[in-house]
């Protein structure tokens, strides 16, 4: 087996997401972190728009979403390290929400 790791931002990395929950009919909420959500394709072909390859064969994927909110960098930097107070942080209940209203997802 052979790993990749791909990192996408902004519009680019909304349109691939939307391309891949088409895929997934529901998602956990063990699957939701405060500020990200990850979850697993077993098979590239339960995306609809992805048609069957021969020569690949069956593969499967994992996805990691992070949300961030603007100021985060604050605690990322080099100089002036400050730490993030607890009202700007994600919750998992803000990250809930946005993916149901962004992306349409139904949790269970």
């Amino acid at each position: 087996p052979v790993g990749c790791k791909v990192t996408l931002r902004g519009k680019k990395a909304e349109e691939i997401l939307r391309v891949i929950l088409e895929g997934v009919k529901e998602l956990s909420e063990k699957q939701f972190n405060p500020g990200f959500l990850t979850f697993g394709i077993k098979e590239y072909i339960q995306i609809p728009s992805v048609p069957y390859k021969r020569e690949l064969g069956i593969l499967g994927f994992d996805v990691a979403v992070t949300l961030k909110r603007k100021g985060f960098r604050v605690k990322k930097r080099k100089i002036k390290r400050s730490k993030i107070g607890s009202s700007h942080r994600i919750s998992k209940e803000e990250t809930i929400k946005f993916f149901k209203d962004k992306f349409n997802v139904s949790v269970r």
